[in-house]
């Protein structure tokens, strides 16, 4: 006669469901995934901030056995954690950071006000984009510091020529995704949403803008990067706050320690900034997962 009790959960006196075979495995083929998680944001990570402080400290230890270049030995790790300690105490870091995030955050803004709308338009009309194609090639190979001159010039306030920088280093990136992102819909959305009576805005709204969602952020990111690099030459123009201004000042006063603490200043704030720029393309990620 053949059993079936292995079929036949066991339960406890207490009324409890006894742990099973099955229970054993449904945990050992959970682990992968939990290793998979652990390295991927944990030990990966470390790894790597590892090595990179291995580097850096292999490269100020040859700066301090070097005579030539002893007085540079403040680029060390140890004085320049320091140095970012003494600044996060007496807490004049954010006297450097405000003013940075304030002119990466409105240059930003128009090159997104700006490049958004004008790449839909792009996308959408292949005249105009032949008619821009050479134009905003040309534009765009032109580096924004070029442009420092004619910005000195044309505003006002330093603050001004700094935010105008930033918005044509950051334009680009976005205007192209943009347009990319257009010219990448289905055109059988355009003729169901015009069966179904859309007309241009509601085109535009329940059509475009989601379906250019993820490209839009994509090239906020790479926005970023680019302002974010352009902005500490940027500041070095006639402005007395900032994070460019700040190295510049510690380099004149030959602060080394301090001028590499505010370089880890700028790398751990970009990072997050890309980090949030990831979870918006995320967010308006709308493909479907298999």
């Amino acid at each position: 006669m053949s059993t079936v009790s292995h079929a036949i959960p066991m339960t406890t006196p207490g009324g409890g469901r006894q742990s099973t075979g099955d229970d054993w495995r449904s945990r050992t083929f959970a682990w992968p995934a939990v290793r998979e998680f652990l390295l991927s944001t944990l030990a990966y990570p470390a790894a790597g901030i590892a090595v990179l402080l291995a580097l850096w400290w292999a490269g100020g230890w040859l700066i301090a056995s070097n005579e030539d270049v002893s007085s540079f030995a403040g680029f060390a790790p140890a004085p320049t954690f320091a140095a970012l300690g003494e600044l996060l105490g007496t807490g004049d870091v954010w006297g450097m950071i405000h003013p940075s995030l304030y002119r990466i955050g409105m240059g930003l803004l128009w090159a997104f006000l700006i490049g958004v709308p004008v790449g839909v338009a792009i996308g959408l009309s292949a005249t105009l984009r032949e008619v821009s194609h050479v134009p905003f090639q040309f534009l765009r190979m032109i580096s924004p510091l070029a442009w420092m001159p004619i910005a000195v010039l044309a505003f006002a306030t330093w603050d001004g020529a700094i935010v105008f920088l930033i918005t044509v280093a950051a334009v680009w990136p976005i205007l192209f995704s943009t347009a990319q992102g257009v010219r990448r819909i289905d055109p059988l959305w355009f003729k169901v949403a015009r069966n179904l009576g859309a007309d241009g805005f509601q085109m535009l709204r329940r059509v475009v803008l989601p379906a250019i969602g993820q490209d839009v952020f994509a090239g906020v990111r790479l926005a970023v990067g680019v302002a974010w690099i352009v902005l500490v030459p940027a500041e070095y123009l006639g402005v007395t706050s900032g994070l460019g201004y700040a190295i510049n000042d510690a380099r004149d006063t030959l602060e080394y320690d301090t001028l590499a603490a505010i370089v880890v200043i700028i790398g751990v704030i970009g990072f997050f900034l890309d980090g949030i720029c990831v979870g918006l393309i995320k967010r308006f990620s709308w493909g479907q997962a298999d």
